[in-house]
């Protein structure tokens, strides 16, 4: 059953004239809750192609089907074009680990190894990393390695600054690091209303039981792995509201 509670109207929460926005939070490796949280959209957006898809990374590790889901959001970039793909924090660890696997070897404490494993990669643990990284390299087809490689850190749609992490307190935005839109968890979440950026920061990364809404920021990390529970935030005018799984 689908959980959708509406939100507040905020003073500054306005998302762009004629645009539904759908924010999505970490998948880690749930194609699945993908495939179910998709069709409830395309549901409330009266069809798919009235949306705009916003996933706010961390595709990949925890989960069963890595592969999978990176296989639907290819799908999805093909056939919904304007949707938009930004990078998390593991996308990043994956990434250092195909560049120098013996000093990024820790990624698979990080979920690495159900990733390896949905790529059809075997006897993890007492394998070198050289080597498990080379066969990823081979085994993972150059349209996921390219998918990754491309995504975005940051997107601003009207009133809204999308982003998998956080942005740093009172740094302009212009001045962000790549580590702290990926990592940041306190520092951001616990800014001063002086150092909060002009736009609601609509972020994953840090999981909840339920999603978030702070006003300033609104967390859709449901932690979909554990939970069974992905989320997204759909904003349409002042309106906005949370669909799950």
């Amino acid at each position: 059953m689908a959980f959708v509670q509406l939100l507040k109207k905020t003073d500054k929460s306005a998302a762009p004239d004629g645009k539904k926005l759908y924010a999505i939070g970490d998948v880690h490796g749930c194609a699945d809750l993908v495939d179910i949280l998709i069709e409830k959209i395309a549901e409330d957006a009266g069809g798919l192609d009235a949306a705009q898809l916003i996933f706010l990374g961390d595709y990949i590790d925890r989960g069963p089907d890595s592969k999978g889901v990176i296989d639907r959001m290819i799908a999805i970039q093909k056939s919904q074009p304007q949707s938009i793909f930004l990078k998390g924090n593991h996308e990043a660890l994956l990434l250092d680990f195909l560049s120098d696997p013996e000093d990024m070897f820790h990624w698979l404490e990080w979920g690495g190894e159900e990733t390896l494993l949905s790529y059809g990669i075997s006897d993890i643990i007492r394998r070198p990393s050289e080597e498990l990284a080379a066969e990823l390299s081979e085994k993972m087809p150059k349209a996921h390695q390219t998918f990754l490689r491309n995504l975005d850190l940051i997107q601003i749609e009207g009133d809204y600054l999308f982003v998998h992490a956080g942005v740093r307190p009172g740094v302009d935005l212009d001045d962000q690091q790549e580590e702290d839109l990926l990592w940041i968890r306190r520092r951001f979440q616990n800014a001063t209303r002086a150092e909060r950026p002009p736009y609601i920061v609509v972020h994953g990364h840090q999981p909840l039981k339920n999603p978030l809404d702070k006003g300033w920021r609104i967390d859709v990390d449901t932690g979909a792995c554990w939970s069974g529970k992905l989320t997204a935030v759909a904003l349409e005018g002042a309106t906005r509201k949370f669909i799950s799984t």
